[in-house]
């Protein structure tokens, strides 16, 4: 039976690396995202790129609750995915005290409501099938704290308190856990800055580090990934 991967966010990034990489391993794919042309482009690749695999690709806004359901049910309409990375996220600069009123909002329900949400929509399968693998792509700046980092920093640190919590609720189901916590990886979010692409990791680094963190044997798991450049933190 051919295995599926849902990946929140993965028309770009980190998220369009880690569909690539379960593609080329015959992966079924389930995605979303907030911009339909880009849903539409990646279909269009996929479906070249992996003539024999589906791919369904959904325009939804996971910071709101009742999108991540729908998109949930839908997804649940074709199969129960076994693997799930909560990958949507954004990043606004700033200060805690001096940041503009709404970040703070904005960033935990993109970065961690959408993923206590969907996770919540499949772990019922799961525990009943007892298989799956949840990944959580968090950030150093769960781990680290640093200036502008505001309320993204707070969504993250929840972020992977979140995927600890699960960890511990869904080890006895042999539901595997997993966090990656990626240091300053080149996509969109660092286009234009001043600094050679030398400078950061690949996208396809963190796809790869996922892709081998899901092959292990069923009596392992690894429960956090920290990757970082090679010359250090940005």
């Amino acid at each position: 039976m051919t295995k599926s991967i849902l990946v929140t966010g993965g028309t770009k990034g980190i998220g369009r690396a880690i569909i690539d990489r379960f593609g080329e391993e015959g992966f079924d794919v389930f995605t979303c995202s907030r911009h339909g042309k880009d849903l539409e482009k990646l279909e269009n690749e996929f479906t070249t790129k992996f003539p024999g695999q589906k791919i369904m690709a959904s325009e939804a806004d996971l910071s709101k609750k009742e999108e991540v359901q729908r998109f949930a049910e839908e997804v649940k309409r074709f199969a129960i995915p076994d693997v799930l990375v909560n990958n949507t996220g954004i990043f606004l600069p700033g200060s805690i005290h001096s940041e503009p009123d709404g970040n703070f909002e904005m960033m935990m329900h993109t970065n961690l409501f959408s993923a206590y949400y969907l996770t919540r929509a499949f772990t019922s399968e799961m525990i009943e099938r007892k298989a799956g693998h949840l990944f959580s792509i968090g950030s150093i700046a769960g781990l680290t704290a640093y200036s502008n980092g505001g309320s993204y920093a707070i969504s993250k640190w929840a972020m992977l308190g979140f995927t600890k919590c699960l960890r511990q609720e869904l080890k006895d189901y042999n539901i595997k856990v997993t966090s990656i916590l990626p240091g300053a990886t080149y996509t969109a979010s660092w286009e234009g800055v001043e600094l050679p692409i030398e400078r950061f990791m690949k996208v396809e680094d963190i796809a790869t580090a996922i892709w081998s963190a899901y092959n292990l044997s069923p009596y392992s798991v690894v429960e956090e990934i920290v990757i970082r450049p090679q010359l250090g933190d940005l």
